[in-house]
Protein backbone atom coordinates (compact mmCIF):
# COMPACT_ATOMS: atom_id res chain seq x y z
CA UNK A 1 0.00 0.00 0.00
CA UNK A 2 1.22 3.79 -0.68
CA UNK A 3 1.19 6.42 1.27
CA UNK A 4 -1.68 8.27 -0.63
CA UNK A 5 -3.64 5.44 -1.84
CA UNK A 6 -7.05 6.69 -3.31
CA UNK A 7 -5.78 10.56 -2.83
CA UNK A 8 -6.67 12.28 -5.53
CA UNK A 9 -3.98 15.69 -6.11
CA UNK A 10 -2.93 18.63 -8.27
CA UNK A 11 -0.05 19.71 -8.55
CA UNK A 12 1.12 22.67 -10.55
CA UNK A 13 3.82 23.34 -12.48
CA UNK A 14 4.53 19.44 -12.65
CA UNK A 15 5.80 19.76 -16.11
CA UNK A 16 9.10 19.10 -15.31
CA UNK A 17 11.46 19.73 -12.16
CA UNK A 18 10.65 19.49 -8.24
CA UNK A 19 6.86 20.04 -9.63
CA UNK A 20 7.96 16.75 -12.15
CA UNK A 21 8.87 14.50 -9.48
CA UNK A 22 5.94 15.64 -7.01
CA UNK A 23 3.90 13.66 -9.41
CA UNK A 24 6.51 10.68 -9.91
CA UNK A 25 6.36 10.22 -6.65
CA UNK A 26 2.66 10.71 -5.83
CA UNK A 27 1.67 8.56 -8.02
CA UNK A 28 4.00 5.75 -7.06
CA UNK A 29 2.19 6.01 -3.30
CA UNK A 30 -0.47 5.73 -5.06
CA UNK A 31 -1.95 8.90 -5.93
CA UNK A 32 -4.06 10.34 -8.85
CA UNK A 33 -2.45 12.71 -10.17
CA UNK A 34 -3.38 15.91 -12.38
CA UNK A 35 -0.37 17.12 -13.72
CA UNK A 36 -0.72 21.09 -14.08
CA UNK A 37 1.69 22.93 -16.32
CA UNK A 38 1.96 25.30 -19.37
CA UNK A 39 5.18 24.53 -20.44
CA UNK A 40 6.76 27.68 -20.61
CA UNK A 41 10.03 28.82 -20.07
CA UNK A 42 11.91 30.01 -17.18
CA UNK A 43 10.71 33.70 -17.36
CA UNK A 44 7.14 32.38 -17.85
CA UNK A 45 7.06 32.74 -22.10
CA UNK A 46 5.70 30.60 -24.26
CA UNK A 47 3.46 27.49 -23.71
CA UNK A 48 4.21 24.23 -24.71
CA UNK A 49 1.70 21.00 -23.51
CA UNK A 50 4.44 18.21 -24.22
CA UNK A 51 6.41 18.39 -20.81
CA UNK A 52 3.07 17.62 -18.55
CA UNK A 53 1.83 14.90 -21.40
CA UNK A 54 5.47 13.32 -21.15
CA UNK A 55 4.80 13.30 -17.24
CA UNK A 56 1.17 11.51 -17.53
CA UNK A 57 3.15 8.89 -19.86
CA UNK A 58 5.93 8.11 -17.04
CA UNK A 59 2.88 7.51 -14.57
CA UNK A 60 0.82 5.19 -16.84
CA UNK A 61 3.59 3.08 -17.89
CA UNK A 62 4.21 2.63 -14.10
CA UNK A 63 0.60 1.81 -14.09
CA UNK A 64 -0.97 4.67 -12.15
CA UNK A 65 -3.33 7.02 -13.25
CA UNK A 66 -3.33 10.43 -14.29
CA UNK A 67 -4.57 13.34 -15.92
CA UNK A 68 -3.10 16.60 -17.78
CA UNK A 69 -4.29 19.89 -17.46
CA UNK A 70 -2.70 23.24 -19.19
CA UNK A 71 -4.71 26.23 -17.60
CA UNK A 72 -3.00 29.46 -16.46
CA UNK A 73 -3.50 28.90 -12.02
CA UNK A 74 -2.99 32.39 -11.92
CA UNK A 75 -6.02 32.85 -14.08
CA UNK A 76 -9.65 33.03 -11.98
CA UNK A 77 -11.15 30.91 -14.72
CA UNK A 78 -8.31 28.74 -15.28
CA UNK A 79 -7.97 27.94 -11.77
CA UNK A 80 -11.70 26.46 -11.77
CA UNK A 81 -11.17 24.84 -14.05
CA UNK A 82 -8.01 23.19 -12.71
CA UNK A 83 -10.29 22.05 -9.57
CA UNK A 84 -12.95 21.29 -10.99
CA UNK A 85 -10.31 18.72 -13.90
CA UNK A 86 -9.80 16.81 -11.07
CA UNK A 87 -13.16 16.40 -9.69
CA UNK A 88 -14.78 15.08 -13.37
CA UNK A 89 -12.01 12.76 -13.64
CA UNK A 90 -10.89 11.19 -10.60
CA UNK A 91 -14.42 12.26 -8.60
CA UNK A 92 -12.50 14.40 -5.49
CA UNK A 93 -9.64 16.16 -4.44
CA UNK A 94 -7.61 15.65 -2.16
CA UNK A 95 -4.48 17.72 -2.17
CA UNK A 96 -3.36 20.75 -4.16
CA UNK A 97 0.68 20.93 -4.51
CA UNK A 98 1.08 25.12 -5.60
CA UNK A 99 4.58 24.42 -6.95
CA UNK A 100 4.30 26.40 -10.39
CA UNK A 101 6.63 29.59 -10.68
CA UNK A 102 8.92 32.06 -12.86
CA UNK A 103 12.01 33.77 -12.69
CA UNK A 104 12.65 37.86 -13.78
CA UNK A 105 16.09 37.95 -11.51
CA UNK A 106 16.99 41.91 -11.72
CA UNK A 107 18.34 44.18 -9.21
CA UNK A 108 15.72 46.70 -8.12
CA UNK A 109 16.88 50.21 -9.46
CA UNK A 110 16.75 47.95 -12.86
CA UNK A 111 13.83 46.34 -12.45
CA UNK A 112 10.90 47.18 -14.94
CA UNK A 113 6.88 46.98 -13.58
CA UNK A 114 6.47 43.97 -16.35
CA UNK A 115 9.12 42.13 -14.31
CA UNK A 116 7.75 42.56 -10.92
CA UNK A 117 3.93 42.08 -11.87
CA UNK A 118 5.19 38.56 -13.95
CA UNK A 119 6.65 37.06 -10.81
CA UNK A 120 3.84 38.49 -8.39
CA UNK A 121 1.45 37.24 -10.72
CA UNK A 122 2.61 33.58 -11.06
CA UNK A 123 3.74 33.35 -7.28
CA UNK A 124 0.87 34.74 -5.64
CA UNK A 125 -1.91 34.91 -7.27
CA UNK A 126 -1.03 31.88 -8.79
CA UNK A 127 -1.02 30.11 -5.40
CA UNK A 128 -3.90 31.69 -4.07
CA UNK A 129 -6.19 31.24 -7.29
CA UNK A 130 -5.92 27.01 -7.24
CA UNK A 131 -6.45 27.30 -3.10
CA UNK A 132 -9.50 29.34 -3.38
CA UNK A 133 -11.27 27.02 -5.43
CA UNK A 134 -10.20 23.64 -3.64
CA UNK A 135 -11.09 25.24 -0.30
CA UNK A 136 -14.51 26.78 -2.00
CA UNK A 137 -14.95 23.02 -2.93
CA UNK A 138 -13.75 21.45 0.52
CA UNK A 139 -15.64 24.11 2.44
CA UNK A 140 -19.13 22.58 0.06
CA UNK A 141 -18.17 19.09 0.88
CA UNK A 142 -17.71 20.00 5.09
CA UNK A 143 -21.12 21.76 5.11
CA UNK A 144 -22.83 19.08 3.19
CA UNK A 145 -21.62 16.46 6.26
CA UNK A 146 -18.89 14.72 4.61
CA UNK A 147 -15.29 14.59 6.32
CA UNK A 148 -13.06 16.05 4.87
CA UNK A 149 -9.14 14.99 5.49
CA UNK A 150 -7.34 17.59 2.74
CA UNK A 151 -4.14 19.50 2.47
CA UNK A 152 -2.57 22.43 0.56
CA UNK A 153 1.01 22.46 0.22
CA UNK A 154 2.69 26.00 -0.71
CA UNK A 155 5.87 26.53 -1.98
CA UNK A 156 8.04 29.27 -0.61
CA UNK A 157 11.88 30.02 -0.48
CA UNK A 158 14.77 31.05 1.22
CA UNK A 159 14.91 34.16 -1.37
CA UNK A 160 11.64 35.60 0.36
CA UNK A 161 12.11 33.70 4.37
CA UNK A 162 15.62 34.85 4.47
CA UNK A 163 16.19 37.38 1.66
CA UNK A 164 18.45 37.27 -2.18
CA UNK A 165 19.94 40.30 -3.77
CA UNK A 166 18.55 40.59 -7.29
CA UNK A 167 15.05 38.51 -6.57
CA UNK A 168 12.89 41.13 -4.81
CA UNK A 169 10.24 40.55 -6.48
CA UNK A 170 10.37 37.00 -6.65
CA UNK A 171 11.37 37.06 -2.65
CA UNK A 172 8.53 39.16 -1.75
CA UNK A 173 6.21 36.87 -3.50
CA UNK A 174 7.42 33.79 -1.59
CA UNK A 175 7.41 36.09 1.51
CA UNK A 176 3.94 36.49 0.52
CA UNK A 177 3.22 32.65 0.13
CA UNK A 178 4.54 32.29 3.60
CA UNK A 179 2.33 34.70 5.11
CA UNK A 180 -0.58 33.31 2.80
CA UNK A 181 -0.05 29.59 4.37
CA UNK A 182 -0.16 30.67 8.09
CA UNK A 183 -3.37 33.12 7.42
CA UNK A 184 -5.27 30.16 4.83
CA UNK A 185 -4.50 27.25 7.45
CA UNK A 186 -6.02 29.17 10.19
CA UNK A 187 -9.42 30.17 7.95
CA UNK A 188 -9.24 26.26 6.59
CA UNK A 189 -9.00 24.65 9.84
CA UNK A 190 -12.63 24.53 10.49
CA UNK A 191 -13.35 22.44 7.10
CA UNK A 192 -10.76 19.89 7.48
CA UNK A 193 -7.84 21.40 5.30
CA UNK A 194 -4.59 21.62 6.01
CA UNK A 195 -2.15 24.18 4.73
CA UNK A 196 1.73 23.88 4.74
CA UNK A 197 4.59 24.91 2.55
CA UNK A 198 7.94 24.25 1.71
CA UNK A 199 10.88 26.21 0.71
CA UNK A 200 13.08 23.88 -1.38
CA UNK A 201 16.91 23.98 -2.53
CA UNK A 202 16.99 21.48 -5.30
CA UNK A 203 18.39 21.45 -9.23
CA UNK A 204 16.19 23.13 -11.56
CA UNK A 205 15.94 25.57 -14.09
CA UNK A 206 15.35 28.13 -11.81
CA UNK A 207 18.66 27.50 -9.37
CA UNK A 208 20.54 26.43 -12.90
CA UNK A 209 20.43 29.92 -13.99
CA UNK A 210 20.91 32.06 -10.75
CA UNK A 211 24.02 33.79 -10.16
CA UNK A 212 25.71 31.73 -7.53
CA UNK A 213 23.97 28.95 -7.88
CA UNK A 214 24.59 27.41 -11.02
CA UNK A 215 28.08 25.67 -10.61
CA UNK A 216 27.12 24.75 -6.56
CA UNK A 217 24.16 22.86 -7.99
CA UNK A 218 25.38 20.75 -10.63
CA UNK A 219 25.24 16.60 -10.00
CA UNK A 220 28.32 15.05 -8.52
CA UNK A 221 30.99 13.71 -11.00
CA UNK A 222 30.69 10.32 -8.64
CA UNK A 223 27.76 8.33 -9.19
CA UNK A 224 28.01 6.91 -5.30
CA UNK A 225 27.73 10.36 -4.25
CA UNK A 226 24.38 11.54 -2.54
CA UNK A 227 23.14 13.81 -4.65
CA UNK A 228 22.01 16.48 -2.36
CA UNK A 229 20.16 18.81 -5.21
CA UNK A 230 18.35 16.31 -7.19
CA UNK A 231 15.09 17.19 -7.18
CA UNK A 232 13.43 14.32 -5.94
CA UNK A 233 14.63 14.63 -2.60
CA UNK A 234 12.11 17.13 -2.15
CA UNK A 235 9.36 15.31 -2.74
CA UNK A 236 8.64 12.95 0.07
CA UNK A 237 8.29 15.73 2.03
CA UNK A 238 5.61 17.14 -0.10
CA UNK A 239 4.04 13.55 -0.01
CA UNK A 240 4.14 13.23 3.62
CA UNK A 241 2.51 16.54 3.93
CA UNK A 242 -0.31 15.53 1.61
CA UNK A 243 -1.10 12.13 3.70
CA UNK A 244 -4.36 11.76 5.64
CA UNK A 245 -2.61 11.63 8.88
CA UNK A 246 -0.08 14.21 8.74
CA UNK A 247 -1.22 16.56 11.93
CA UNK A 248 1.18 19.88 10.86
CA UNK A 249 -1.17 22.77 9.59
CA UNK A 250 0.12 26.46 9.15
CA UNK A 251 4.33 25.46 9.05
CA UNK A 252 6.80 26.05 6.85
CA UNK A 253 9.88 23.81 6.31
CA UNK A 254 13.18 23.77 4.27
CA UNK A 255 14.37 20.68 2.36
CA UNK A 256 17.15 20.42 0.48
CA UNK A 257 19.01 16.81 0.38
CA UNK A 258 18.60 14.76 3.63
CA UNK A 259 17.96 17.94 5.46
CA UNK A 260 14.43 19.34 6.58
CA UNK A 261 14.32 22.33 8.78
CA UNK A 262 11.28 23.61 10.39
CA UNK A 263 11.19 27.48 9.70
CA UNK A 264 10.17 29.81 12.86
CA UNK A 265 7.68 32.22 11.73
CA UNK A 266 8.08 36.15 12.71
CA UNK A 267 8.59 36.55 16.56
CA UNK A 268 8.38 38.81 18.56
CA UNK A 269 11.55 39.19 21.05
CA UNK A 270 13.23 41.50 23.11
CA UNK A 271 11.28 44.85 24.04
CA UNK A 272 11.55 48.72 25.33
CA UNK A 273 8.38 50.04 27.30
CA UNK A 274 8.77 53.74 28.27
CA UNK A 275 5.12 53.62 29.49
CA UNK A 276 4.61 57.11 27.50
CA UNK A 277 5.62 58.26 23.89
CA UNK A 278 9.05 58.22 23.37
CA UNK A 279 11.30 60.93 21.96
CA UNK A 280 13.03 60.71 19.10
CA UNK A 281 16.60 61.07 20.77
CA UNK A 282 15.41 58.66 23.03
CA UNK A 283 15.27 55.47 20.83
CA UNK A 284 18.44 56.65 19.42
CA UNK A 285 19.92 55.85 22.60
CA UNK A 286 18.10 52.74 23.79
CA UNK A 287 16.89 51.03 20.91
CA UNK A 288 19.88 49.51 19.81
CA UNK A 289 19.70 47.73 22.86
CA UNK A 290 17.09 45.02 21.49
CA UNK A 291 18.53 45.17 17.78
CA UNK A 292 22.18 44.53 18.93
CA UNK A 293 21.68 42.76 22.47
CA UNK A 294 23.37 45.63 24.47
Amino acid sequence: MGALDGRVAIITGAGRGIGREHALLFASEGAKVVVNDLGGAVDGSGDDRSPAEQVVDEIKQMGGEAIVNTDDVADWEGGQRLVNSAIEAFGDLHVLVNNAGILRDRVLVNMTEEEWDAVIHVHLKGHFVPTRWAATYWREQSKAGKTVKAAVINTSSTSGLLGNPGQSNYGAAKAGIAAFTIITAQELARYGVRVNAIAPAARTRMTESTPGLSDIVQAPSDASTFDSWDPANVSPLVAYLGTEQCPFTGKTFFVQGGKVQYFQPWTLTKEIDKGDRWSVAELAEKLPGIVEGR
